[in-house]
């Protein structure tokens, strides 16, 4: 498809959201966040509700052109020209191309090579997943933020990240932003990378995690007092002699 087929079929932003729509949904829009297909649509939004969770999502949630300002009729261009282009095309040239600033033109063009070698990797994870986020980052310096000392946990200023592993299997990582260590984020995160259909998630009792045994299996285990090595869950107390804990079905 070239630039003029692309002015021709997709002329306004409705034009490229329906198109988007059947592409993920065909017939039937799911939540992206439960995948209930108890939705209702909000037309002059855009946007669909869940029945079952209660929140609203637009179709490009979980993907390269969410939390976008630029019309998506410039990213379908934009993904035209980067393909159509032999020899690659520049920062530059796709700005020009676009009319947009240099900088736009940039996280544009990464954000659609990143999406071209996601393909090879679409192999959700299966069987026993493990699910946990980290912090990353250098310890503060002195006369810094804080005074130069560093809250751990939750509570630290380091970038989230989060870790998907399946048990003797494939890695996945992703770095987000605090705020989408939300349920919501979480379980769109969890959807895009694994199977829920086959796939059994460990996960710890953190509160971002509650509600996805509304679409999978899931477990919790408790670290103050049980460890998993393999399909075993370990008694705490082999490391940790003084602490009691337990594993539960969650829900």
């Amino acid at each position: 498809m070239n630039i003029i087929e692309i002015y021709q079929k997709f002329p306004t932003e409705n034009d490229c959201i329906k198109h988007l729509e059947y592409v993920r949904w065909k017939d039937q829009p799911r939540c992206v966040y439960c995948n209930s297909p108890k939705t209702t649509p909000l037309p002059k939004e855009n946007r669909h509700h869940c029945n079952n969770c209660n929140t609203t999502f637009s179709v490009t949630v979980g993907t390269i052109f969410h939390h976008t300002h630029l019309p998506l009729q410039k990213w379908f261009l934009a993904v035209t020209l980067i393909l159509n282009a032999k020899k690659g095309i520049s920062a530059r040239q796709l700005a020009r191309d676009l009319g947009v600033n240099k900088d736009t033109a940039w996280r544009i063009s990464m954000k659609i090579r990143e999406a071209m070698m996601e393909r090879g990797q679409r192999d959700l994870l299966t069987g026993i997943v493990e699910v946990d986020e980290t912090y990353i980052g250098g310890k503060p310096r002195k006369g810094g933020p804080n005074g130069g000392t560093s809250h751990r946990g939750r509570g630290t200023t380091k970038t989230p990240v989060v870790g998907m592993v399946e048990r003797q299997g494939k890695i996945r990582a992703k770095v987000v932003k605090k705020y989408q260590l939300k349920s919501k984020d979480l379980k769109s995160l969890i959807r895009q990378n694994v199977d829920i259909e086959k796939t059994t998630l460990m996960t710890d009792q953190y509160r971002g995690y509650a509600g996805i045994q509304q679409i999978m299996a899931h477990k919790v285990i408790n670290h103050s007092i049980w460890y998993v090595d393999g399909d075993m869950q370990i008694p705490a107390q082999t490391c940790h002699p003084f602490r009691n804990k337990v594993a539960t079905d969650s829900g």
